[in-house]
């Protein structure tokens, strides 16, 4: 496996945009099937989705992708401040790695990448949400210390959602 390094989205690069919406969609359709998957959200949704994440007049969050050595982005995750009126949670909103570079890790880094900033943030605790069905995600999400905390059907579909929580506790002493 090829070495990769993290990075922040470029808002300004339709191209970036465009190939995370486009693992947004195959997140879909992986966990709802194909027909389901690719009609819940148009690809415009899903690119002022994107947008969306990353206008701090919106929301305070971040899109970070795992990139290859040649530039190609590998995978991406987008996580943000919930609640930011009342007791802030860190949510990662969704997390994609493209199959060929899956099984080296660039999921786990994503996840603690997000955990910091949300720790940064000061935030005590984080989740996600997933399809109950998602086994992967929650397989991975286990192995980092989160349980299930809640669960409830999609909006949009029978899909019966259940949300991962972790208490975020300081890395280090100088950290209230």
């Amino acid at each position: 496996m090829q070495t990769a390094f993290l990075r922040d989205l470029a808002p300004s690069c339709p191209d970036e945009i465009e190939r995370v919406a486009e693992g947004m969609r195959q997140t879909l359709i992986e966990v709802e099937g194909e027909a389901r998957g690719a009609a819940m959200y148009t690809q415009d949704w899903l690119r002022a989705r994107i947008r969306w994440h990353l206008d701090p007049a919106q929301t305070q969050a971040r899109v970070v992708l795992a990139v290859g050595a040649q530039g190609q982005i590998l995978g991406h995750t987008i996580f943000r401040i919930e609640r930011p009126d009342e007791t802030r949670i860190g949510l990662i909103s969704t997390t994609y790695i493209w199959p060929a570079y899956r099984r080296a890790g660039l999921a786990s880094r994503l996840l603690a990448c997000a955990e910091d900033w949300f720790r940064e943030q000061r935030l005590t605790r984080c989740c996600t949400w997933t399809s109950a069905t998602n086994r992967p995600l929650i397989a991975l999400y286990g192995r980092h210390g989160y349980q299930q905390t809640d669960q409830g059907p999609n909006d949009l579909t029978d899909t019966l959602m259940i949300q991962l929580s972790k208490p975020l506790l300081p890395t280090d002493s100088s950290t209230p």
